[in-house]
C-alpha cells in the first residue's frame, strides 16, 4: 500500500473515530477546543518541531533562547482560555476556592523564581507550566464537566495514536529513528522519542480502556456500541504501538492503572473502598521496593530492564553530589541550566536534560520544601478521589488510575513539569470539584425520572441556584414558598 493512499484511510478512519464518539448528545463548550490542542501538542512534539524550525540541542545554554514560535502558541492558547474563563466568572471562581493546595503549590514556583540563576527564563517556565492549571480550569468550568474530560482525552487519543501507527508503519522519516548510542532502530510515532511514545499509548490506553468498560456497563447494548467500537479501535492500536515503543516504565503504569480501573467499575467493592485503597497502596508500595530500593528483586528485570535502570542509578547519584540549597532548591526550573548542566552533559555522553525521576527532579528545582508540597498536594488530591469514590466509582476509577500511574511514571521519568501530558493528567485527577459541579460529573441514571413539579423539583432548582432549603419539620406557607421561588429566580 502506498504512503499515499494508507493516508487517506487512516485520515477517514479517524473521521469515523470522531463521527462515532460524536453521536451522542452533548453540550460541551467549542472551547474545549483549546485544552485539546493544548494536551495534543505536550505530548507529541513543540509546534517548531512539527513544521520542521527546531535545531538539534548541542549545548544546555540554547534552552535559555527557547522557540518564540513555541513561545507565541503557548501564550496565544493561555489567553484564549482565559478569555473563557472570564466568562465563567462564578464557575471559575467556585473551582478555585476548593483548590487552595494547587493555588498554593504554583505560587511557590512563582516564589521560586527569585532565587534562580536565570528569573526570566524560569519565569517563562512558570507562565508555561500555569498553562496546565488553566486548561484544568477550562474543562472543569464546561457545562457538561465529565462529557469535557471524556471527550478531551478521546479527541486527542483520536489523533495521535492512528498516526503513529501511520507514521510507523509508513513514513520512518518522521515515525522512526535510531539510538544515538547503540545504533538501534527506535519507533517515536508523533513524538520524538520511545519513552514519550510510551506516554502516549499509556495516557490514552487507559482513557480507552475506561470508555470501553463505561460503554459495556450501558443498560442498552446500543447506547454504549458506537463508543465501544471507536475506543476498542484505539485500545487495539495502542497495545500495537506499546509492542513498537519498548517503553517499560509505560507499560508497567499501564498494568497498573488498567487493574485499578478494572476493580472500581465493580459498584459492590467500590462502596466497600477498602480493597480500592489495597489495591492502590500495593501497587505504589511494591513498585517503590522494586525500583527505588532494592532493584535486584527481579521486578525492573521482569521489566527488560538491569540493575542500573539504563544508568538512571548512576545519573541519581552524581545529582545527589551537586551543591544546591536543600531547602529551596535552585529555584523553578533552574537546575538545568547553565554551568550546572555542562558538566552533566560532560560526564554522560547522552546529554540528560532531567533527573529521571520526578521526586528527585521537584528536589534540584524547589528543594524539600517542594517536594513536601508536592506531597501534600498527592495526598490532598487522593483524599478528594476517596471521597468521590462512593458517588461516582467509573469516574474516580479514571481519576484514581491517572494520579498511581503518574506516581509511579515519575520514580523513573521527570514528569511533574512544564506541559507534560502526565502532569496535566495529574492535575485533572486531583483537582477538587465544588458540590454544583461534582453533580454535573456524577451520571444519571437514565432510569430515574426528571424532576417533575415536586419537592424534589424544588430541591433541584435550590441546588442549582444556591438557594437554602425550608426545613421539613417546619412547613412553610403557600405564599411564603411562593415568595420564595420568586426571589431566587
Amino acid at each position: 500500500m502506498s504512503a499515499s493512499l494508507a493516508t487517506l484511510i487512516f485520515a477517514l478512519g479517524i473521521a469515523g473515530l470522531f463521527w462515532l464518539e460524536h453521536a451522542r448528545k452533548s453540550r460541551t463548550s467549542p472551547a474545549l477546543w483549546l485544552a485539546v490542542a493544548w494536551l495534543a501538542i505536550g505530548a507529541s512534539r513543540s509546534v517548531s518541531e512539527w513544521l520542521g524550525a527546531s535545531t538539534a540541542m548541542q549545548s544546555p545554554d540554547q534552552y535559555l533562547e527557547g522557540s518564540l514560535l513555541d513561545a507565541l502558541t503557548f501564550a496565544g492558547l493561555e489567553v484564549a482560555a482565559l478569555r473563557v474563563l472570564a466568562t465563567r466568572r462564578a464557575r471559575t471562581r467556585a473551582l478555585l476556592r476548593e483548590n487552595g493546595p494547587l493555588l498554593l503549590f504554583f505560587a511557590f514556583c512563582l516564589i521560586s523564581v527569585m532565587w534562580s540563576d536565570y528569573p526570566f527564563v524560569a519565569f517563562k517556565r512558570w507562565t508555561k507550566a500555569t498553562g496546565n492549571l488553566i486548561m484544568v480550569l477550562l474543562v472543569l468550568t464546561d457545562p457538561e464537566p465529565r462529557a469535557a474530560v471524556e471527550r478531551l482525552l478521546a479527541r486527542v487519543g483520536f489523533v495521535l495514536v492512528p498516526v503513529s501507527v501511520l507514521f510507523i508503519k509508513y513514513y520512518p522519516e518522521l515515525g522512526r529513528g535510531f539510538d544515538a548510542w547503540s545504533g538501534e532502530a527506535i519507533n517515536t510515532g508523533v513524538t520524538t522519542n520511545k519513552n514519550s511514545l510510551g506516554v502516549v499509548c499509556l495516557l490514552f490506553g487507559l482513557a480507552a480502556v475506561w470508555r470501553c468498560i463505561s460503554a459495556l456497563n450501558q443498560q442498552k447494548l446500543a447506547r454504549g456500541l458506537k463508543p465501544l467500537i471507536a475506543h476498542g479501535a484505539t485500545l487495539a492500536m495502542v497495545l500495537w504501538l506499546f509492542s513498537m515503543a519498548n517503553s517499560a516504565t509505560s507499560l508497567g503504569c499501564f498494568l497498573a492503572g488498567t487493574a485499578l480501573i478494572l476493580l472500581t467499575c465493580s459498584r459492590a467493592i467500590a462502596l466497600q473502598g477498602w480493597p480500592v485503597h489495597v489495591l492502590a497502596a500495593g501497587i505504589v508500595s511494591a513498585s517503590v521496593f522494586g525500583t527505588l530500593v532494592n532493584t535486584g528483586v527481579g521486578l525492573v528485570q521482569a521489566m527488560g530492564r538491569n540493575e542500573t535502570l539504563t544508568t538512571r542509578t548512576d545519573l541519581w547519584t552524581e545529582l545527589f553530589q551537586v551543591p544546591v540549597n536543600p531547602l529551596l532548591g535552585t529555584g523553578f526550573e533552574s537546575f538545568w541550566l547553565g554551568e550546572r548542566a555542562k558538566a552533566l552533559w560532560e560526564t554522560y555522553w547522552w546529554h540528560p536534560n532531567q533527573a529521571h525521576n520526578g521526586y528527585l527532579e521537584m528536589y534540584l528545582n524547589l528543594g524539600w520544601l517542594g517536594v513536601g508540597l508536592l506531597a501534600h498536594l498527592i495526598w490532598w488530591g487522593y483524599r478528594n478521589i476517596a471521597r468521590a469514590l462512593r458517588s461516582d466509582p467509573e469516574m474516580t476509577g479514571l481519576r484514581l488510575a491517572f494520579l498511581i500511574t503518574a506516581l509511579l511514571y515519575n520514580l523513573t521519568e521527570a514528569a511533574f513539569k512544564v506541559v507534560h501530558p502526565v502532569w496535566v493528567v495529574f492535575l485533572l485527577a486531583v483537582a477538587s470539584l465544588p458540590p454544583l459541579v461534582a453533580a454535573a460529573v456524577r451520571p444519571e441514571d437514565p432510569a430515574r425520572p426528571r424532576p417533575s413539579n415536586s419537592a424534589e423539583a424544588t430541591t433541584h432548582h435550590a441546588l442549582r441556584n444556591r438557594v437554602s432549603l425550608p426545613n421539613p419539620a417546619r412547613p412553610a406557607n403557600a405564599a411564603h414558598s411562593t415568595h420564595m421561588i420568586r426571589r431566587t429566580r
